[in-house]
């Protein structure tokens, strides 16, 4: 029994992981003001841009003996570091340099994101030659799939706790780091100043315009991690066009339900990748109707709304979102 919930735990584990790096980067992103709803398509593009070093690093060396394994681990993560920068470059120079209207652009940088990642994704499909419509990374999601040697040796507590790969670890940290950022330090304290009242952030000399690009900047990279993770490790390396569903969707949900507090994401993720696997994995009864299991895919994100009407009923300011959030900030106006 002890066992089997450890197996139940690591999978919700591995299912949030992706929406803890998702959430995480568009935490910071929104304590700055900017909404961006962007991040499913920068975490397509972090996955692809990922996905796209691996497969020509893996090709130049021809075998799997001959890779390091330092190189295929950095060259499909600065890929990815770097293709989530520009989208996020990308979303600053339209909403905070010419101040379009950011839900448009988020929505607009989501269906480009998708459409980039499927083209892509489909060249290297057709270049690899392969027999069904995904391609196999398997040699470098080797290389990110490796864990702890001794976690298999502590039962389930191994299982529970040390059976994951390094970059479930670091968004484990990078959330709290982010979380102690934003509460401790004075870095987050400008930060949250910019999002909450710009105007006044501006007049005791803050520069706007530099903590929106860096928190939007950082955040996308951030962001983009999950995609990577999803490929390298939950999917084992495979890439289909279309795989990653819903889960840019509910990296954004899971910021409302953690009430903008990205060290809350860790077990926050892990809530999310269990209501997850209860829909794909069949734990709960269906009764033989297929439409019951697409309902029970709507548990998160009725949970969400639940948080956020009891937030707003409640209303503590700590608890709501940035007050400038998703407006753009023109400074004749101050």
């Amino acid at each position: 029994m002890l066992n089997t919930l450890a197996f139940y735990f690591s999978r919700a584990v591995q299912q949030g992981i992706p929406l803890l790096f998702g959430s995480t980067g568009e935490t910071l992103t929104e304590k700055s003001g900017n909404l961006n709803l962007g991040i499913p398509g920068i975490m397509y593009v972090g996955g692809i841009c990922g996905v796209i070093g691996a497969f020509f690093y893996e090709q130049s060396c021809g075998t799997a003996a001959a890779m390091n394994g330092f190189l295929a681990v950095a060259i499909p993560l600065l890929c990815c570091l770097l293709g989530s920068l520009v989208m996020g470059l990308i979303y600053c120079f339209l909403t905070v340099t010419l101040r379009a209207n950011q839900n448009v652009t988020g929505l607009a940088l989501t269906t480009f994101g998708v459409g980039f990642g499927n083209f892509f994704g489909g060249y290297l499909i057709k270049m690899s030659n392969s027999a069904v419509a995904s391609i196999s990374l398997s040699a470098t999601s080797g290389f990110f799939r490796k864990t702890l040697p001794f976690a298999s040796k502590l039962g389930a507590f191994g299982t529970a706790f040390l059976s994951y790969s390094f970059l479930a670890y670091v968004a484990v940290v990078v959330s709290l780091i982010a979380g102690w950022m934003l509460r401790r330090s004075r870095t987050g304290l400008n930060l949250r100043a910019v999002g909450e009242n710009p105007a006044t952030a501006d007049a005791a000399g803050i520069s706007i315009t530099k903590y929106k690009y860096l928190a939007t900047t950082i955040g996308s990279m951030i962001a983009g991690l999950g995609g990577l993770y999803y490929v390298m490790d939950y999917a084992s390396g495979v890439w289909s066009n279309d795989a990653f569903g819903d889960r840019g969707w509910l990296a954004i949900a899971l910021v409302i339900f953690t009430i903008w507090r990205p060290d809350t994401g860790v077990l926050a993720s892990i809530l999310y990748g269990g209501l997850y696997i209860l829909s794909i994995n069949n734990i709960l009864p269906t009764g033989g109707v297929g439409a019951v299991k697409e309902l029970y895919k709507m548990l998160p994100y009725l949970i969400t709304i639940v948080v956020l009407v009891l937030s707003s009923v409640r209303n503590k300011r700590e608890n709501q979102p940035p007050q400038s959030l998703g407006i753009a900030y023109f400074r004749e106006e101050r």
